[in-house]
């Protein structure tokens, strides 16, 4: 990889986060909204519908996520936010609240075909930390994947448990064999600002 850059995605980055998410909208049309709409309505949207809700969040702000670029090409994304912007979780019985303390989650990743098992999940991991430490987060979660065996990658948007652990996230809760809660407190230092890089934004499709 060459010069790794993080970006929370506003309007300027919403024709990168298009040209990541390819033809098919990242896994089969979802445009990372399955966290944020109803089972009916996920499935009613998905397609043009998600593209317009996810494009509605990023014009609005605060940024849904960050892009990872290398150079000028975009070849990461992750969703993060506070976790009330994620209904789906609040109706997971595996992963309800552990308790009332005010978190912020990390959701999904999706990572470009040819960079994936290349360690750059872990990196966005860190830039997410980074990023809600920006907006006021101290406490950030996660719900990674433990499969024991490997499994494909459209198995893992959520992350594998190795890839928080590497990044000092700790384990609070497990109520399914495979999907543990993870935490993180985040410290001053952890917080500073994601790098931006400074390429010139797209105008808006």
């Amino acid at each position: 990889m060459g010069r790794m850059t993080w970006k929370p995605v506003t309007t300027a980055e919403w024709n990168d986060l298009v040209e990541l998410f390819g033809p098919r909208g990242a896994c089969a049309g979802c445009w990372c909204m399955w966290w944020r709409l109803s089972r009916r309505d996920f499935t009613r949207l998905k397609g043009d519908g998600t593209r317009r809700a996810l494009k509605r969040l990023v014009t609005r702000g605060p940024a849904p996520g960050i892009l990872a670029y290398d150079g000028d090409r975009p070849v990461g994304w992750c969703c993060v936010g506070p976790r009330e912007d994620f209904p789906l979780l609040e109706r997971s019985r595996v992963l309800a609240r552990v308790d009332d303390e005010s978190v912020w989650s990390i959701v999904c990743f999706f990572v470009a075909r040819d960079r994936r098992r290349k360690g750059l999940t872990r990196r966005l991991v860190a830039a997410a930390v980074a990023y809600a430490g920006s907006r006021g987060a101290r406490v950030i979660e996660a719900y990674p994947t433990d499969p024991g065996t490997d499994q494909p990658d459209a198995f893992v948007y959520t992350g594998l448990l190795s890839a928080f652990t590497s990044k000092g996230f700790v384990e609070v809760a497990r109520r399914s064999k495979r999907r543990p809660i993870l935490r993180k407190r985040i410290t001053r230092r952890a917080a500073r600002p994601a790098a931006r890089s400074g390429r010139r934004p797209r105008p808006p499709r």
